[in-house]
């Protein structure tokens, strides 16, 4: 089953679980209401006939041994007028033994179907008035009969009951209940209708990111464009693109760096090759042949370090156990770093000059793995030796939670194409060995969680900043 209709069969029965709790609550609930406020009717309506009946039978005339003629006195036996009642309501008096003056139960109402303005409606008629006794009557005062709604109020004569069919409330009641279900039932289907549209619309942008998903599968990375939506779904689709980018960027970066390798193992290769080949057979005599030896065992030296270089990047990228850090001192590894750049500092004529922040009196540590980290020293202040004309200046300072490291030349800078790419495998300059010296450096300053960038100074000369936690 789709997720579409999935979200729409759990929503629809939850709706249908709550509506329908809801409709029954509200069935008791109105169905309370009904009857207490048919009960606050009659009490109101008890009064109202009890008043009534004591001043008729206070008003009528008799005449008695004794007694002036003309003067009014009450009749315990006397008949009971009629009083206005209201609809499916019954008036029955009684004297002060139970006895039955005047009164009829009322019958159960029935529905009857009426035509108004071409529309039907149910409404309640009175069935015909059933006789009582003495004994129906008490046991409607007792509340034994649940079929009824009494009232009961006293009389001078006697009692005053109101009886009413509880039928006429729940006929009432039942008639409300189902037009609120039908109500009910139209507010489920547009509700419904509703959230198919909603769900097809949050559903849609998890249909076009499973067709790029196809596409990063079958690796067609640079096909791969970004789903526009909201929230935790966009979200996602923006990790997936930027994934497909970065996935595309490498295979690129792989094809090119196959490609560079491959020039870089070749060219010693052939110049190994053909020298030795003349040598064999007879070509390079003498002098010459000592100078082949020589170029051979040069070439073979460089293959040895590309190949050293190339292992050493695959391992910084894979391996775990080849880092091991600690507490490094940045004073002695520059210390160590100038020794070991001397003798190509004193051919080349350069002067290296080191330089602390003002008030930085204590030692400046950071964690990483010392021969590594000296290594990428070595490979940055190298690459400034080779293009520097005069002057090699490093500056270490504190900022906040980090320590800066900054090796700058006086040479001619970088080429502004090559600066995006300079820390790539086989990118090199004009005057570069194998191109794998800067990449080796930044992959070793990342893995001791700092930074490595590069850039042009303004009064000339590139720069390579270094930025480490300080431990």
């Amino acid at each position: 089953m789709k997720l579409v209709h999935q979200i729409n069969l759990a929503f629809g029965l939850l709706l249908v679980v709550v509506l329908g709790a809801t409709a029954i609550i509200i069935h008791f609930v109105l169905l309370d209401h009904l009857i207490d406020a048919q009960k606050q009717d009659m009490r109101t309506l008890s009064a109202s006939v009890a008043g009534n009946i004591q001043n008729q039978a206070s008003l009528t005339p008799v005449t008695k041994p004794g007694t002036l003629e003309g003067t009014y006195q009450p009749d315990p036996a006397l008949p009971v007028p009629s009083v206005p009642l209201a609809a499916g309501v019954q008036a029955i008096v009684a004297d002060n033994d139970g006895h039955v003056l005047s009164g009829t139960l009322p019958g159960p109402s029935a529905p009857l179907q009426t035509q108004t303005e071409g529309a039907s409606s149910a409404a309640a008629y009175p069935a015909e008035p059933m006789l009582i006794n003495s004994e129906k009557l008490q046991a409607l005062q007792a509340g034994k009969d649940s079929s009824y709604l009494v009232d009961v109020s006293p009389l001078p004569q006697g009692t005053l009951t109101l009886v009413a069919p509880v039928s006429k409330v729940n006929a009432l009641e039942r008639t409300l209940f189902v037009r609120l279900l039908i109500v009910l039932g139209v507010g489920v289907g547009l509700v419904l209708l509703l959230s198919l549209v909603i769900t097809r619309q949050l559903i849609r942008p998890l249909m076009e990111l499973r067709e790029e998903l196809k596409k990063v599968k079958d690796r067609r990375f640079s096909d791969v464009s970004r789903v526009r939506a909201g929230g935790e779904i966009g979200a996602v689709a923006k990790v997936v693109y930027e994934l497909a980018v970065e996935l595309d960027r490498y295979i690129r970066v792989q094809k090119h760096f196959f490609q560079n390798a491959s020039h870089e193992l070749k060219t010693p290769l052939m110049s190994i090759a053909g020298y030795t080949e003349g040598i064999r057979d007879g070509v390079f005599e003498g002098e010459e042949m000592r100078k082949g030896l020589d170029i051979i065992l040069s070439e073979s030296g460089r293959l040895t370090r590309i190949v050293s270089e190339m292992t050493l990047l695959a391992k910084l990228d894979s391996e775990e156990d080849i880092f091991h850090p600690a507490p490094v001192r940045i004073e002695e590894l520059l210390e160590e770093t100038a020794e070991r750049i001397n003798p190509m500092l004193v051919s080349k004529g350069l002067q290296l000059e080191v330089a602390y922040g003002k008030g930085e009196n204590g030692p400046l540590e950071v964690w990483a793995d010392r021969d590594k980290l000296l290594q990428a020293l070595l490979n940055v202040t190298l690459n400034a030796a080779r293009y520097a004309n005069g002057k090699i200046a490093i500056g270490v300072e504190r900022e906040e939670n980090s320590l800066v490291v900054a090796v700058s030349d006086d040479g001619q800078g970088i080429p502004e194409e090559l600066l995006p790419h300079l820390f790539h495998r086989f990118v090199k300059g004009r005057k570069g060995e194998n191109g794998l010296g800067l990449a080796i450096s930044r992959a070793i300053i990342e893995r001791c969680g700092g930074q490595i960038t590069a850039g042009n100074r303004p009064e000339g000369g590139a720069v390579f900043t270094f930025r480490f936690p300080i431990c």
